[in-house]
This record gives structure tokens, C-alpha cells and sequence, in this order.
């Protein structure tokens, strides 16, 4: 039997859906966090489902006051949200800010209240050029702080910090994932919009990979 040692940060996308199957047997605790995103009801739905599916536990925490108080295109409804690809510079405006450093502390935390000795998160390696949370830098210094901070040096991992978002379709699609109860785009409405920049990188990480897309567009 296989020893559960690890929390991890799930929302319910592709990229975090790839890591909770792949790292299963060790998931002891699958966190999703409501912090008012377009896409949140949608994306804990499809969390819900795979973490049943799974018999992983499943929390799902309230940051409201990040709604409150955070500026962010992803906080104010779906017409704030730019369409266009990731690498153009628009996508900024969905920047949260310092959104994975506030879950990682959080999850920290309930990492050591259990006794668990680490923490997943499915941060890529195309979620660079936009997000500084998902960095290399950011990641290896959030786990010497995690090491440092608790007593029991909870770790840090992030395996896809270096792939592509194809590189983690082409995985799941190996593990049986259905990836048509995953969600991703940063509108939220009831279809995936096409032409946010998540949609667009979604299309594209399924035709790189050669993988039917199984996604409803509306676009």
C-alpha cells in the first residue's frame, strides 16, 4: 500500500487534474481554493468529480477577501477578461497577485497540521512569461521557505515546472484522464469562450500533443 504524504493544490483545470492522477497514490488531500475567479463554480465542479472518482479528499477554501481587495481581470467578470494568446502582453491584467505564494502557505500549513510532507502545485513551463508565481526562482524559494518555516521541513514539488502544457495532455491522455471534465477558461461561462488566452493555449496544447480536444467551444 502505498504511503499518503502529500497535499495538493487542485483546481479542477487540466495542468492540476494531470498531477492529482499521476500522483495519486500519494495524495492524501486535493485543496481547491474559492478566491472569487469568473471560472471558480465550474472549476470545483470538475474538481469534485475527479476527487470522487479518485476517493481523494477534497477541501475547498474560501479566499473571498482576495476578490475584495485584489486587482485582477480574473476577479471582475467575464467582459474584463482579454482575448488573445498568452504571450501577448494583455494577459497580464489576469494576473493575481502573488496567487500561488498566499495557496502555498496555505497548504503548507495543512501539510504539517497533518502530518504530510509535501506540497504539489501544477504550475508549467508556459505559465512563465506571464505569471511570476510560477517561475523557477519563485518556486525553489517557496520551498526553502516551506523547509525553513515548519518543523517537519515540508517540501515544495512542482514537476511540471519546466513542461509544456502538450507535454502534460500527452501524460493524462496515458492515465485514461477525461479531460472533457476539466475546465479552464477565464470567461466561466457554461461552454469554454475559444478565445480567451487559457482557451487558446488549451487548443493548442491538445494539437500540439495530437490529441483530440474534447472541449466544448463556443467559438
Amino acid at each position: 500500500m502505498s504511503y499518503k504524504d502529500s497535499v495538493i493544490i487542485y483546481s479542477g483545470g487540466l495542468d492540476s487534474t494531470t498531477l492529482l492522477y499521476e500522483e495519486r497514490s500519494r495524495v492524501a488531500l486535493a485543496v481547491t481554493f474559492d478566491y472569487g475567479s469568473n471560472h471558480a463554480i465550474r472549476e470545483i465542479a470538475c474538481a469534485s468529480h475527479h476527487c470522487a472518482l479518485l476517493g481523494v479528499e477534497h477541501l475547498v477554501i474560501d479566499l473571498a477577501f482576495m476578490k475584495k481587495h485584489f486587482n485582477s481581470s480574473l476577479l471582475n467578470g467575464a467582459d474584463a477578461i482579454p482575448s488573445g494568446n498568452y504571450d501577448e502582453y494583455n494577459m497580464k491584467s489576469t494576473v493575481v497577485p502573488f496567487r500561488n505564494g498566499i495557496m502555498l502557505s496555505i497548504a503548507c500549513g495543512l501539510a504539517e497540521s497533518r502530518g504530510l510532507k509535501r506540497v504539489l502545485i501544477a504550475n508549467h513551463g508556459g505559465d512563465h512569461a506571464i505569471y511570476p508565481d510560477c517561475r523557477p526562482a519563485f518556486v525553489n524559494a517557496m520551498d526553502s521557505a516551506m523547509k525553513a518555516g515548519t518543523y517537519d521541513g515540508v517540501q515544495l514539488a512542482a514537476p511540471y515546472t519546466n513542461l509544456t502544457k502538450a507535454d502534460l495532455v500527452r501524460r493524462g491522455v496515458k492515465l485514461g484522464i477525461d479531460y472533457g471534465r476539466t475546465y479552464s477558461c477565464y470567461r466561466g461561462g457554461e461552454q469554454h469562450c475559444g478565445t480567451c488566452g487559457t482557451c487558446t493555449e488549451r487548443r493548442e496544447a491538445f494539437l500540439k500533443a495530437g490529441v483530440n480536444d474534447p472541449t466544448t467551444y463556443e467559438k
